[in-house]
């Protein structure tokens, strides 16, 4: 299934989202990486290039999406066939719940996924569950202050302090950044915003903003996709070093303000005590 939400390495088009996702993967190996012999489950294998970044940092790394398809070398069957890394299981599952035994993992990782979940009270509570004493959640999503229009695949949508509270409800300890961009990416994404302007002037009944989540999925997807061709024959390209991690400090609200809503992504970390 590819939708506007699976990302693929192989589109150009999709560097800036790409590129996002990646700073988030390689921030999630790093605190992987200090725990020898970590066991790491991640929600939404998606497309599966986050694989290739988290298993070589830990002992071995259960990857979970609904669709069967998910995945890299040619979807579940490459992983611990020769086709993938050999650490690593794929599984078909939709979540909550988590088909798995109490304190079993290390790390659980769920990078722009809780937004599609219906239950998100019930997910987090999940990951707190399969989670050993001391494990971390490692947990990403978009910052609803820097979305330029309704996403109909996503089920919500969270401010920092929303997150805050969400992540907290379940774990302890929880520690707050921002995903942001340097001048490359604001050009991008001022470009984005006056191309979404355009697209919104197509729809003068506003049905983007109060039609069903499920008849609006396929025309987004099509304008998604053409917009983010355009944008990327007209620019620079983006890549991950163009974004970093900033702290958004205690509460998800006591960093310097404007700044929580400048983040184009949220990016927590709650330990299970």
């Amino acid at each position: 299934m590819q939708t506007a939400q699976r990302v693929s390495k192989n589109d150009p088009s999709d560097g800036y989202v790409l590129a996002r996702s990646v700073v988030a993967y390689d921030q999630a190996a790093l605190r992987i990486g200090q725990v020898p012999g970590a066991r790491v489950l991640e929600v939404g294998t998606g497309s599966g290039y986050g694989v290739g970044i988290l298993a070589p940092v830990c002992q071995s790394l259960t990857t979970v999406d609904k669709c069967a398809g998910a995945g890299v070398v040619g979807g579940p069957a490459g992983f611990g066939s020769g086709g993938g890394p050999e650490n690593v299981e794929f599984r078909r599952a939709k979540v909550p719940p988590l088909d798995f035994p109490s304190c079993s993992f290390d790390f659980v990782v769920a990078l722009q996924v809780i937004e599609h979940l219906k239950d998100d009270f019930g997910f987090v509570a999940e990951v707190a569950r399969v989670l050993r004493p001391g494990g971390k959640f490692i947990v990403s999503t978009p910052n609803r202050p820097r979305s330029l229009t309704r996403n109909p695949w996503h089920v919500r949508e969270y401010t920092a302090g929303e997150f805050w509270s969400l992540i907290a409800s379940g774990l302890d300890g929880v520690e707050a950044f921002g995903v942001f961009g340097n001048e490359r990416v604001e050009e991008y994404y001022e470009r984005n915003r006056a191309s979404v302007a355009r697209f919104g002037r197509l729809d003068p009944l506003r049905l983007r903003e109060w039609a069903p989540r499920w008849i609006l999925r396929v025309p987004y997807d099509v304008a998604n996709r053409l917009n983010r061709r355009q944008l990327a024959s007209g620019g620079p390209e983006i890549v991950a070093d163009d974004y970093f991690l900033r702290s958004l400090g205690a509460g998800a609200g006591g960093g310097t303000a404007g700044s929580d809503d400048d983040a184009y992504d949220l990016f927590y970390v709650g330990t299970k005590k």
